[in-house]
């Protein structure tokens, strides 16, 4: 009796899709449970009207009819002063994302070139932070701008001497980009360091035999070089920074609001859940234009250095 043979492949092949799916389908069913499917909850109800007392009203007419409407945003695009909270929102998130990028570069590159036994230490300082609470750190800022903390009154002092008027540091917008660059700081510094750890010294040290000058190593060598930890914190910074409301709320003042300030009032305050709807679209769009800018910069450079 002849046996069949099975080749090897042909085994191998199943067990090779069983091992892609177990561990891709956990991610996956991750992102299309909490983030897909909300997000098309969102869109839904962004079509449909508030009810009487805040919230949905019913998709149904008195008619039995589909009750959806534009009117969300068509709200959105006439009425200016949404638009210019969020333009007011993308300036604070691109002065954050500058600002986090021209402090970390520097303390990313001291991290990279220092000796190894100290960059773990180094490391664990940056991340410090993440081990206290989110709202205790912002709150914190409270008592340093204060218009009774030392900082305040040495500005101010320091006016004085020149002839300008006392200012105020709380509650401004100032404020809010100091509380912005203070909790997203980490997250430039750890994709350049990243970045800056894997260059190979051999290249500076060549161009410094060749007569190269620091500023020349660093603008034609190091710095072409990290532009992918520029483009992933400049994503890892920009992103969450544009729709966070937590800091402008404690930190800002009456004029500083953010359009996650004004989303969380749509949901929680005013209660009108399709126009909230309409805007958290409106702000995810923006986040993902943002994201999808950053690849397609990265991407001819990546592809040029293999």
């Amino acid at each position: 009796m002849n046996k069949q043979v099975i080749p090897p492949q042909m085994t191998s092949a199943p067990r090779g899709r069983l091992a892609r799916w177990l561990i891709s389908g956990p991610p996956l069913f991750y992102l299309l449970l909490f983030f897909a499917i909300p997000s098309l909850i969102m869109v839904f109800a962004s079509f449909r009207f508030a009810g009487d007392y805040g919230g949905l009203a019913p998709i149904f007419d008195e008619l039995g009819k589909l009750d959806l409407t534009f009117d969300n945003y068509v709200r959105f695009g006439s009425d200016f002063i949404y638009t210019a909270i969020f333009l007011k929102s993308l300036m604070y998130a691109i002065v954050t994302t500058c600002c986090c990028l021209l402090m970390a570069y520097p303390l990313a590159l001291l991290i990279a070139r220092s000796p190894k036994k100290y960059r773990d230490l180094l490391i664990l300082l940056v991340i410090l932070p993440f081990w206290s609470n989110f709202l205790i750190r912002v709150y914190a800022w409270m008592i340093i701008l204060g218009p009774q903390s030392g900082l305040t009154q040495a500005v101010n002092y320091l006016l004085g001497l020149v002839g300008i008027e006392p200012v105020r540091l709380l509650f401004t917008g100032f404020a809010v980009v100091v509380g912005l660059v203070y909790v997203h700081l980490p997250f430039m510094v750890l994709p350049l360091y990243a970045n800056l750890e894997k260059h190979d010294p051999a290249l500076v040290d060549a161009a410094q035999d060749l007569g190269a000058s620091a500023w020349q190593r660093f603008w034609r060598i190091t710095f072409p070089l990290s532009l992918p930890g520029v483009y992933a914190g400049a994503a890892l910074v920009f992103i969450p920074a544009l729709g966070i409301f937590a800091v402008s709320d404690i930190l800002g003042g009456t004029g500083s609001d953010m359009i996650g300030n004004v989303i969380k009032q749509q949901f929680l305050e005013t209660r009108d859940w399709p126009f909230g709807s309409v805007l958290s679209i409106v702000l995810t769009v923006a986040a993902l234009i943002a994201a999808g800018v950053a690849v397609l910069v990265a991407q001819p450079r990546r592809d040029k250095h293999g």
